[in-house]
């Protein structure tokens, strides 16, 4: 895998976010200036400790909150170098057909069922036939090992089940890009290990670029090829998988600079560290926990 111009799907440069602070006193910058590539056909994990702003930054890729500094850069060949921060409406959504995302939740419609959840964007973004929408429907719940639940409500779905369907939702329109946000969250560990092992299946056989968001590291060094580490808001360091491996197996008595035993600290869920104070967090992170993650932040630019 090379990282030319031509291998680069998606350029995030220089991304700021702020958000107001609760009590009215200024903001608090969530992202400080990141800056990365995806390269197609890739799965790059996003990973990082509660409040160091993956979220924020997943929520920017996919144009649920406009940056306040910086570009997001999405390129493919038929449409050129489309900056989805700076665009007009009517491209964003042009571009948002040819990403899919699966929600931590699944987000599944509680009132359809598994096919017409994921009839809903045949539906509304083609002008395919009813028949067709048929086939296709089964065709992608059948490459979740679905098709036999097709007929239920979400209700009546385990949380593996709701994530699968999820992802057949996510993969309707034959998205070049797959977005994950948490996929492993709420499962056991054999449950989370099918859904990373069909995750990578979906990869191999779509020939799609995959941006894995997560904190569950099991689930992030089976399916990774690259790997970026969020620390407040910025990147504290990117590459490839067996570099973080190192890490985590290292000695910490070997490793000479804050960054690495912070990476070390963060991979192996050390409860001491440079990532946390006396009170076992840093400061950083208890006000994006008590702020942006239970929605008391507001983004400065809203």
């Amino acid at each position: 895998m090379t990282d030319k111009p031509d291998d680069i799907v998606l350029a995030i440069r220089d991304v700021v976010v702020r958000f107001d602070r609760p009590d009215g006193s200024g903001t608090i910058t969530v992202l400080n200036g990141v800056s990365f590539d995806v390269i197609r056909g890739e799965t790059l994990v996003i990973m990082g400790g509660s409040g160091c702003g993956k979220s924020t930054l997943l929520n920017c890729l996919i144009g649920e909150i406009e940056p306040d500094e910086g570009k997001i850069i999405y390129r493919f060949p038929d449409l050129g170098d489309v900056d989805l921060a700076h665009c007009d409406r009517r491209t964003a959504d042009t571009l948002r057909k040819r990403f899919g995302i699966l929600f931590q939740s699944g987000a599944l419609f509680s009132s359809m069922t598994v096919a017409e959840n994921v009839a809903l964007l045949l539906r509304e973004h083609t002008d395919v036939d009813k028949e067709i929408i048929d086939i296709v429907v089964a065709m992608k719940l059948q490459q979740v090992h679905m098709l036999e639940h097709r007929d239920k409500k979400p209700a009546q779905l385990s949380g593996g089940q709701k994530k699968r369907a999820g992802l057949a939702r996510a993969t309707a329109l034959d998205p070049e890009i797959l977005y994950y946000d948490e996929p492993s969250a709420g499962l056991d560990p054999v449950t989370s290990t099918a859904i990373d092992h069909l995750m990578m299946d979906l990869s191999q056989k779509l020939h799609v670029t995959s941006v894995v968001v997560t904190h569950e590291m099991d689930s992030a060094f089976r399916i990774a090829d690259r790997m970026v580490m969020l620390e407040q808001g910025r990147i504290l360091r990117m590459g490839p998988r067996s570099e973080f491996e190192r890490l985590r197996d290292a000695d910490p008595e070997t490793l000479s600079t804050r960054d690495d035993r912070l990476i070390h600290q963060f991979l192996r869920g050390d409860a001491t560290g440079p990532l946390t104070d006396a009170d076992g967090m840093s400061l950083y992170e208890k006000l994006l926990v008590d702020g942006e993650e239970s929605g008391v932040f507001r983004h400065a630019g809203a």
